[in-house]
């Protein structure tokens, strides 16, 4: 399911794998602690305050949840369930100081992702749900018509993991929607107070049905894009806001993968990225339809590649990048790092880009190919090797 390092710190490698194997060697984590009886002392952990990089553009960024039902589609995880429940975060270039300071996840979710990657961790709740982001809710939007990119993290991972990368496309002039795939995340928070537990970890067997995944994933995407852009009656308030010509897509690990099926399906979708995703839904020899595709990752062990990458490579029929960030591992191009970092939680001896940087680069080159591709504005960024960011090679 994910292209990982097998050399990372244990804590790390928990907080990237899939929540069935983590679950699976409890061995690796600390020995359970009850944090409501447990003595302060060197084996709890006191809350750290994370805070999310600021934005690098010149817009604010406004965010809402939305709540959106699929009522021609069964769940396809927990069909008793009914119809397919998605939660999505909208963010979109907003009026400073109109609203309230966004949460970054509810605290059932926060508790959910640290039970879930760090069993028996002593890690504070607050520790997560109070990571300080740069959002506000309730802000009042700003006038005109927006690109918009809809991102899909990975297998397990919430919404809120990919935080940093949508504020900072939003303050460069986008509308981004950031999807929770109900029942394959540690946890997901709808407005009546449930959240759900991951019922799809351990069921996705193999190639065949990480590629059932990953169509999955595109089947969500283009209704929510659906309910977006629908006319007369969108499902959000501020979807005016939304330039319907111009739509992209991005996603991490899985959620990466699930571009190519997105792009295939959806003609609506002009461009996508995949953000270190092994892809089992095959770029097929027809290519894409022409459109952009850049896949960004981390090095493998040995300098392997991902045999996915290599033969979609071949397959792309348009514009298209490989790039590798050198010292960077599974979840650098989410908001662990962040974590890592202000947790104090230990990294792999071979993952040595800081936090910071980490998250920098990913929002450069994400921002530059959809500035470029749904823009139009050129990206010599995007052309080839750049002195200021050595750790990025490109493959050509």
């Amino acid at each position: 399911m994910s292209r990982l390092r097998t050399t990372a710190a244990a804590a790390a490698l928990l907080l990237a794998l899939p929540l069935s194997v983590a679950a699976a060697a409890p061995a690796l984590a600390a020995p359970p602690v009850n944090s409501a009886t447990a003595p302060a002392g060197p084996t709890t952990r006191a809350a750290a305050q994370v805070e999310l990089p600021r934005p690098t553009g010149p817009y604010a960024v406004g965010q809402e949840a939305l709540h959106l039902v699929d009522r021609n589609r069964p769940d396809p995880w927990v069909p008793d369930a009914g119809p397919r429940q998605l939660m999505v975060s909208m963010y979109y270039p907003a009026h400073a100081g109109t609203g309230t300071p966004a949460p970054y996840m509810t605290p059932a979710a926060a508790r959910a992702l640290l039970d879930g990657k760090l069993p028996g961790n002593t890690i504070p709740t607050e520790a997560v749900s109070g990571t300080r982001t740069w959002a506000e809710s309730g802000a009042r939007p700003q006038g005109g018509h927006y690109p918009l990119v809809v991102l899909s993290p990975g297998f397990t991972m919430p919404r809120a993991t990919l935080s940093s990368l949508a504020e900072d496309l939003t303050s460069r002039g986008y509308v981004v929607a950031v999807i929770d795939h109900t029942y394959e995340n540690t946890g997901t928070t709808f407005p009546d107070g449930r959240t759900l537990p991951c019922e799809a970890c351990g069921k996705v067997d193999g190639d065949k049905g990480a590629a059932l995944l990953e169509a999955n994933r595109a089947k969500d995407v283009s209704f929510v894009i659906d309910r977006l852009t629908d006319h007369p009656h969108p499902a959000w308030r501020y979807s005016r806001l939304i330039d319907r010509d111009r739509i992209g897509m991005a996603g991490h690990s899985v959620g990466g993968a699930s571009t190519v099926p997105a792009l295939l399906t959806d003609d609506r979708i002009r461009a996508g990225v995949n953000l270190d995703g092994t892809m089992h839904y095959a770029v097929p020899e027809s290519g894409l339809d022409g459109k952009p595709f850049m896949m960004m990752g981390h090095p493998l062990a040995d300098g392997a590649e991902d045999s996915t990458w290599t033969t979609s490579w071949a397959r792309l029929d348009g514009w298209k990048r490989w790039l590798t960030v050198d010292g960077t591992d599974h979840g650098s191009f989410t908001d662990f790092p962040l974590f890592f970092d202000g947790l104090g939680i230990p990294k792999g001896p071979e993952t040595t880009i800081g936090s910071q940087r980490a998250v920098a680069l990913t929002r450069q080159y994400v921002g530059a190919f959809f500035d470029l591709q749904l823009k139009g504005v050129p990206q010599p960024l995007l052309d080839g090797p750049s002195s200021a960011n050595p750790e990025v090679r490109f493959t050509s």
